[in-house]
């Protein structure tokens, strides 16, 4: 369906530069635009062309868009495959309207109004043809989309258009687009598809907010009410308590980073309605500030790159460049006042997003006589709508992108988008992921893989324990790979300590997870000048009445170097680790020998540092290693490598030291320190008092570190018996660094 567009000039009963004129700061609800830009703000950013390089860039960026679109043509096509050409015109269609309908209002330029009024005028005519999608695939299905996520998505933009050109528009055209698309599809949204309106989830942020928009448009308040309060208007559902629930007190976000920054879009576009259309409400203030500490821990969850740490269902590539991040940077600065770090993801995203907030956000960035760095701090959040649900914590030292960033995982599952993974640890260092998660299983909008969906290897393999750096026990997934066990039990915070730049630590537990098996891991950061760069030791206590088999794996990126001692490597007939839990889909490319009181090594390099791990088991162990492609025809899965560490007990600790050192370059053919300076890894003793272990190394390194296995506590004293000789500390940790004479104890 494709036809030439053409500019229709209505002569509307206000032109719209009388409009303008007539704007007055303190313009009233009901007045249009009045979404996410108002005639004033219009007129503000018409006034500062020139002057603000971010705003200019911005401003170009969106005029080459939309003028490329003029220059083609209309077209609308029938509903077409995920991820293929006619979904992804229908999300081009959203992005030009709006973005077409902004530019009308800052430059009053009536092509821009025409044009969205053509492409609005399709969908009229075709929108009331069609019936649920036909390749929903068990989603709930919109018409225009497989699902109906998309089809929320598509309205809450829209709405922007609609509101920018409303007044240009005659009263006949409103009531014909009205009729036509927003009444149809919101009757499609609150009453076919109820349950997913009220659903507690990303989809149901975006279902709310895309009503609420139009409402606030149309004049509809019955429709804004029912998106502020759910489809009873009672408060037990929509855009509010979609906020109270998914959010933490801290303003973590549930499903995690990745998918924050998916709803912090209709989070931050409804928020600024309600602003404009309901000031009372004090939106910005809701939940003791919760928007801006939701930017915030968005951001905090962010690798050194920018680029968002993949917990969860999520991508490896999704930054904070994504645009609900960008409006969320605009409006908190605008709202709540710039500091550096906003600044500095400022200078990283390159762009504002064209109101009152981007200008305001342009301005301050103007003032800056350098971009500023990022300074993110080690930090813990906390999860679950009260906060009392485990959490996330992340480690950090140094500054910029040659930051080592340590991120642990305990807190919910996270619904739907959840992955089987409590005590799961990444490592980034070097600007990359050294320790790193696997992400979906997704070819997102790659129509050929799924129509870019989730593909059957996400359950199968992404999800699944042994897919992440956390123990499996025999060889079953946590909650046994049920989603709705693992929603009703969450990780435990035990402490987290970042007082010192030193020795970092932070402590956490799973107890609810494998049935009868409790586990605990404490993650240290030492920065210590015996080393090159921070070394992370890891204590990962497992306690239970019965003999279990424990599978430590770690994920690594780079080439192997060196693999212990004693290993028999598979070069032919490769088998899978194991039937199910993801295991098969990991083939068994070499085995060691079982050790009992010798650690289990394993170096490689990434990039241009070498790595080296040490693991040793109070119960032995045996090292595995694997590599992911087994029971995978369509080639879905990324072949990437991974060892594991094997022990059998009832009550086992592994501890390892992961350090980085030395420097490669292949261009310049150097090499150094290719052997790291820790030489063994011993557990001297664990209880349930505490656990100590020891660290040694070149040149005097000599490392006790000490952990409760008790309550939290600051002040209580701590003994472990080890060979008659009795360790004490007082508080969570103790961390004796012998060698410079250092000593850390909380």
């Amino acid at each position: 369906m494709k036809a030439k567009r053409h500019v229709i000039l209505l002569v509307s009963i206000l032109p719209w530069l009388a409009c303008v004129n007539e704007s007055r700061p303190d313009e009233q609800a009901g007045q249009h635009p009045s979404l996410i830009i108002t005639k004033t703000e219009a007129r503000e950013i018409r006034k500062s062309l020139g002057k603000y390089p971010l705003l200019d860039q911005s401003v170009d960026g969106l005029k080459a868009t939309v003028e490329a679109a003029l220059a083609s043509l209309i077209e609308v096509p029938p509903p077409g495959e995920a991820g293929g050409y006619e979904h992804e015109r229908h999300k081009q269609n959203y992005r030009e309207m709006r973005d077409a309908g902004l530019l009308y209002q800052i430059t009053g330029d009536e092509r821009y109004a025409g044009f969205v009024r053509d492409m609005l005028m399709r969908y009229a005519e075709m929108y009331p043809t069609l019936g649920p999608h036909p390749r929903a695939h068990n989603q709930r299905p919109g018409k225009l989309f497989h699902q109906m996520l998309n089809e929320t998505v598509w309205l809450a933009n829209t709405s922007i258009a609609y509101d920018c050109i409303y007044e240009w528009l005659s009263p006949e055209d409103r009531e014909h687009l009205e009729a036509n698309i927003f009444r149809q599809i919101v009757e499609w949204f609150t009453e076919t598809n109820v349950h997913e309106f009220d659903r507690i989830h990303n989809h149901g942020m975006w279902s709310t907010a895309s009503v609420g928009m139009i409402g606030y448009v149309t004049g509809n308040q019955d429709w804004v009410d029912m998106a502020l309060y759910g489809s009873e208007r009672d408060g037990s559902g929509g855009f509010l308590k979609q906020v109270e629930l998914l959010f933490s007190p801290d303003g973590y976000y549930m499903e995690g980073p990745y998918y924050v920054r998916y709803a912090m879009r209709p989070l931050f576009k409804f928020a600024e309605a309600i602003e404009r259309n309901q000031p009372e409400l004090e939106i910005y203030g809701f939940k003791d500030g919760l928007l801006k500490k939701a930017l915030y821990s968005a951001a905090n969850l962010a690798f050194p790159n920018g680029v968002f740490a993949p917990i969860n269902d999520a991508s490896k590539t999704m930054d904070i460049r994504a645009p609900g991040v960008v409006l969320g940077t605009n409006a908190i600065i605008h709202r709540e006042g710039a500091d550096d770090n906003l600044l500095a993801l400022c200078a990283i995203q390159g762009r504002v997003f064209l109101n009152g907030a981007g200008l305001a956000t342009a301005r301050a960035y103007s003032r800056l006589k350098a971009p500023p760095k990022i300074r993110w701090g080690s930090i813990e959040y906390t999860d679950g709508n009260d906060g009392t649900q485990g959490g996330v914590g992340v480690l950090r030292h140094g500054e910029g992108a040659d930051q080592t960033m340590v991120l642990m995982k305990y807190g919910v599952h996270g619904l739907g988008h959840g992955h089987f993974d409590k005590l799961h640890f990444i490592l980034f260092d070097q600007g990359r992921e050294v320790i790193p998660d696997y992400g979906f299983c997704r070819w997102i909008n790659i129509e050929p893989k799924f129509g870019g969906r989730y593909l059957p290897e996400n359950d199968s393999y992404a999800k699944q324990t042994i897919t992440h750096n956390t123990v499996v026990v025999d060889g079953i997934s946590q909650n046994r790979g049920d989603r709705q066990a693992a929603d009703r039990v969450h990780g435990e915070r035990h402490f987290f300590d970042a007082t010192r730049p030193d020795v970092q630590v932070m402590s956490a537990r799973a107890n609810q997870h494998y049935d009868g098996v409790d586990m605990q891991r404490t993650l240290f950061l030492i920065a210590n000048d015996q080393t090159e760069f921070p070394v992370l030791i890891d204590i990962y206590r497992l306690k239970s009445q019965n003999r279990h088999q424990y599978d430590y794996p770690i994920h690594y990126n780079g080439q192997l170097i060196n693999f212990g001692s004693s290993y028999e490597a598979f070069q032919e007939n490769w088998q899978p680790l194991g039937p199910e839990h993801g295991y098969q889909h990991i083939w068994k490319t070499a085995e060691g020998s079982e050790v009992t009181n010798s650690p289990v090594r394993l170096t490689w390099v990434d990039g241009h540092r070498y790595y080296t791990l040490i693991t040793t088991g109070t119960a032995g162990g045996q090292g595995i290693l694997g590599r992911t492609g087994a029971n995978d025809p369509d080639y879905n899965l990324r072949s990437e490598p991974l060892a594991i560490v094997r022990a059998n007990g009832s009550e086992v600790v592994f501890c390892s030291a992961i350090e980085p050192h030395g420097y490669f370059n292949e261009a310049t053919e150097s090499s150094r320190a290719a052997r790291g300076i820790i030489q063994a890894v011993r557990i001297l003793g664990h209880t349930d008092e505490g656990t100590v272990v020891n660290v040694t190394g070149k040149n005097g390194l000599d490392w006790t570190l000490s952990v409760t296995n008790q309550e939290a506590s600051a002040t209580r004293g701590h003994s472990v018996l080890v060979n008659g000789q009795p360790y004490e500390w007082s508080g969570n940790f103790s961390a004796r660094l012998e060698g410079n004479n250092s000593q850390t104890q909380p």
